[in-house]
């Protein structure tokens, strides 16, 4: 189905919360209470929960760690319908569409829209701020960059690549400078790299027209990525490899992979697992189709208040204490492994003052991210039934070879999407 002319996404996320029976508050008539309880699965949660109770007097806060993932989304979905909701709770910015619209979190509007229009760029602010209304305060971005053995590409005299043109170029000079290396990674088992890359390419998966919403997966940009990743595949210059498990990291130990794609918060899990390899590694912005600085997002978080809870006022307090203070993006920090790119740009030289440079030869990473940062393409937008979408990418990413294309996964997808739509009510225009 294609797109035509975008109207927000006011109509489509009001029918949605019509449907689900949505509702808002601005945290005023909420209860008082001296504790909180908050649900997260971001490593240093607990840093963060300590941190905050020993600075702050009125309040304190309880950490409950939950799983990722669509358990995560299932256990916070059956607490709403239970009435065991959390005071916070962590949402992807994939899913905060579908969360949102299906009536789990309350609108944060009136308690934290100000500071979401103050504190971020468009880019951001439009993936929490849904049908006119503010539903979560982000907390940190997945910018795309290309982490590289600068050590190999010297050696070899490989140039960094600036296009995507020039990017099969250097793979192919790497697996004839030795026939083991790759210079990149398919990710066979997570759709989300899939995503961003036509995220960066100009892809559009989904939008509104009036109430309706639109799908089309198979965009001309994103068949466009679909169809290059197969050929880099096909021709065996990248390896499809599961995304950042013992496979992936072997291959990098073995310094089989010697180049992939990843965002701003892959260098600390780079530094943290192959130690021996300080001083070999840099960062470049990601190649583009043009030439022109352009990234997408892989990955990245907001923190919400769902549906029903008891404390709204305190947890928007807390929710903004952690993603646009400074002592609180310390926290999450604090431990020099973390790389994460806060959402909030004023927090970058908070953040990178933490991160060690040495892993990286001395290269400030944070640069790049910001560069990167600052090029994500603007209008993307997530879709209501991304669970759906994503498992039945998944389901086709392991199977990608010549008779069976990428982008027939993007297709079928797309029917998949569509029929989930359709059976929870969500108008979808033709």
């Amino acid at each position: 189905m294609k797109i035509r002319k975008s109207m927000g996404l006011t109509g489509a996320i009001v029918s949605l919360c019509l449907l689900a029976a949505c509702g808002g508050t601005d945290g005023s008539v909420a209860a008082t209470t001296d504790e909180i309880t908050f649900w997260s699965s971001v490593k240093a949660s607990d840093v963060v929960t300590q941190k905050f109770n020993e600075t702050h007097q009125d309040f304190k806060v309880k950490l409950e760690s939950v799983p990722s993932g669509a358990e995560y989304y299932n256990k916070l979905a059956n607490a709403v319908k239970a009435g065991t909701v959390p005071d916070v709770a962590q949402v992807e910015f994939m899913r905060l569409p579908e969360v949102a619209g299906t009536g789990q979190l309350e609108d944060l509007t009136a308690s934290v829209g100000a500071v979401v229009a103050e504190k971020f760029p468009p880019q951001v602010q439009q993936l929490v701020n849904l049908g006119g209304k503010t539903w979560g305060v982000p907390r940190d971005t997945g910018p795309m960059m290309l982490y590289y053995r600068k050590d190999f590409f010297d050696q070899h005299e490989i140039d960094v690549p600036a296009t995507w043109e020039e990017y099969r170029e250097a793979a192919e000079k790497t697996k004839k400078a030795d026939p083991k290396a790759r210079a990149g990674v398919f990710w066979n088992n997570d759709a989300s790299m899939l995503t961003a890359l036509a995220w960066q390419a100009g892809g559009r998966w989904f939008g509104t027209q009036g109430d309706a919403w639109q799908v089309n997966l198979d965009d001309e940009p994103s068949k466009k990525v679909a169809d290059y990743w197969q050929g880099l595949v096909r021709d065996d210059l990248v390896r499809p490899l599961p995304a950042l498990l013992d496979a992936f990291w072997q291959s990098v130990k073995a310094e089989e992979t010697v180049a992939y794609v990843c965002a701003s918060w892959c260098a600390g899990g780079l530094q943290a697992t192959v130690p021996d390899q300080k001083g070999k590694w840099a960062v470049a912005p990601l190649p583009t189709w043009d030439g022109k600085a352009a990234s997408g997002m892989y990955g990245g978080s907001a923190y919400a208040v769902p549906k029903g809870a008891k404390h709204a006022a305190q947890a928007a307090e807390f929710i903004k204490w952690i993603t646009t203070d400074p002592e609180g993006i310390k926290a999450w920090v604090s431990s020099g492994t973390s790389s994460m790119f806060p959402a909030d740009p004023a927090l970058v030289d908070v953040v990178k003052q933490s991160f060690p440079t040495g892993f990286f030869d001395g290269q400030d990473v944070y640069a790049t991210g910001r560069t990167a940062y600052d090029s994500i393409v603007p209008g993307w937008t997530w879709g209501p039934a991304m669970g759906t979408t994503f498992t039945s990418l998944v389901d086709s990413l392991a199977e990608v070879k010549d008779d069976a294309p990428l982008s027939g996964a993007l297709t079928t997808a797309e029917t998949a999407t569509l029929a989930d739509m359709k059976a929870r009510g969500l108008s979808v225009a033709p």
